[in-house]
């Protein structure tokens, strides 16, 4: 009896096309709906042969003469071979769904993750951060403080040197002492010079410290994430060094290069086919099988690593957004409050939205992890 059959299905998968879903959990029910139409179509196939195995069992009980226990003992060891052949191609074929989708997985996460690296560098070199936070980035406070310096009495006054100058705590207690230092100013006008930059310092002090903490933590984030971002390259590296692929990810994203992963996976999964055949090489074809199954399981790794690295992210930004929304605007500082401090609040809260959707964790677990993992449900 021969195969050439089961080939046709064998075939079709190879040409199957990358779905174009933008969530892993989309592409894994894929991956199981496709191993399961692959399960169902070789275990119909196998049935026909153990029914005819039965009726063969049956049938030597019965026969008398010699050359029909010869012949059915022939027939019978015909069908016991022919199952461990279609037992090979429907490894096989399930194998290829699980690669490919597995691929498929590796080159949306890494999309994801470019995306929060370009978020995080926006962030983490954005201006307004740093500015925003010292009241020496205000042009009324840089005017506010000319004049008093003006004013001031230089025989009880002193001046700051440019690195002082630039902190914020040295630079507005000299603006403060300075007001009251000053021997030209009269009552009224230090009241007016106090006026000028009391909202100013109020925001300022009491964003100072928070933003620095969203500054410094957002690097951190954006360090974590550099760090996912190589652990993913070497993963695509790991899952295609057993069939020879040469590029990188980079390179096969760039390129959609899936043509040519699909002939190194199809020339891999031919020489495993004619392996399988044959007795004398159990170790090899052993090992060739476990350089299949085992990227699966990596990349399971792989995405508990991102869950917690988008969980973390998550987090983080929660508590952005709690200390930006902490600072209580006075009511006559309204207008004083930098449109960029509103910018930057707005930008985390889409963030956190972008954390919960874009982003979001991969969640799989119980039985479907059970059919990503060994392509097996419940019923098998």
């Amino acid at each position: 009896m021969r195969l050439s059959f089961f080939v046709i299905i064998f075939i079709f998968i190879g040409f199957q096309k990358a779905s174009a879903n933008e969530d892993p959990m989309v592409i894994f029910d894929e991956m199981i709906f496709e191993i399961n139409q692959v399960n169902s179509f070789y275990q119909i196939k196998k049935n026909t042969f153990l029914v005819r195995e039965l009726q063969i069992n049956e049938e030597l009980k019965k026969a008398i003469s010699v050359e029909k226990k010869v012949d059915l003992l022939i027939e019978k060891g015909e069908i016991n071979s022919t199952l461990s052949e279609v037992a090979n191609l429907q490894f096989l074929e399930i194998s290829k769904i699980r690669y490919l989708k597995g691929i498929q997985v590796i080159r949306l996460l890494y999309g994801k993750i470019l995306a929060l690296d370009h978020h995080f560098a926006a962030v983490s070199s954005f201006h307004d951060i740093n500015s925003i936070s010292n009241p020496n980035s205000f042009p009324e406070f840089i005017r506010a403080k000319a004049e008093i310096q003006n004013a001031q009495d230089r025989r009880q006054g002193f001046d700051l040197s440019s690195v002082l100058g630039n902190n914020v705590y040295t630079s507005v207690v000299h603006t403060l002492v300075s007001v009251f230092t000053g021997t030209g100013n009269s009552k009224q006008e230090k009241s007016k010079h106090i006026s000028d930059i009391e909202c100013i310092l109020d925001f300022t002090l009491s964003v100072h410290n928070d933003l620095n903490t969203i500054y410094f933590e957002t690097a951190f984030l954006q360090k974590q994430n550099e760090n996912i971002k190589q652990d993913i390259l070497q993963l695509f590296n790991d899952f295609t060094q057993p069939i020879k692929y040469q590029s990188g990810l980079e390179e096969f994203r760039q390129r959609d290069d899936w043509d040519g992963l699909r002939s190194e996976l199809d020339t891999y999964l031919n020489d495993l086919k004619d392996i399988l055949k044959d007795n004398t090489q159990q170790d090899r074809s052993r090992r060739m099988r476990v350089n299949l199954e085992f990227p699966t399981d990596r990349l399971l790794q792989f995405i508990n690593q991102y869950n917690t690295f988008i969980n973390q992210g998550t987090n983080f930004y929660e508590k952005f957004y709690i200390m930006l929304d902490s600072y209580e605007e006075k009511s006559q500082c309204a207008n004083t409050t930098p449109v960029e401090y509103k910018r930057l609040k707005e930008g985390v809260s889409i963030t956190i939205e972008k954390f919960n959707t874009a982003y979001k964790p991969v969640e799989i677990n119980g039985n479907k992890l059970k059919e990503v993992l060994y392509g097996l449900n419940e019923f098998n």
